[in-house]
């Protein structure tokens, strides 16, 4: 083996060289993982092959890590809209939460405070 050229494929001494072509598994589903990804800005999507799942990996500061499954694509969308949901119900202080039809369109997934550069004078 040391010294020789090698070729593309099984090999063998003696025996007719077999040429071996790269299978991709679930290609299908590993693409719309990909789609996924794009899609959710604050995600991190996965296709495991092992476990034929799809996985979102929140990409922004928690507490603790909050990934999500399911078997589908479609699932895991509903799934993380649900996350981002609870994060949103969570983060907001009671005062702002309106009951009627007007709802804010800047998602609040993670609690956010301002700064301000001055300091109370006593």
């Amino acid at each position: 083996m040391i010294g020789r050229s090698r070729r593309c494929g099984r090999h063998r001494d003696g025996q007719p060289l077999t040429r071996v072509y790269r299978r991709l598994w679930d290609g299908p589903a590993r693409s719309e993982a990909e789609r996924l990804d794009r899609s959710c800005l604050w995600w991190s999507v996965l296709y495991s092959l092992g476990q034929r799942r799809f996985y979102a990996i929140a990409i922004w500061p928690t507490p603790e890590p909050l990934i999500i499954s399911d078997v589908s694509p479609e699932g895991l969308q509903e799934r993380i809209r649900e996350a981002e949901t609870a994060l949103a119900w969570r983060a907001l202080p009671p005062h702002s939460i309106r009951h009627g039809g007007d709802h804010s369109q800047v998602p609040a997934v993670a609690p956010y405070r301002l700064r301000s550069n001055r300091r109370d004078v006593a």
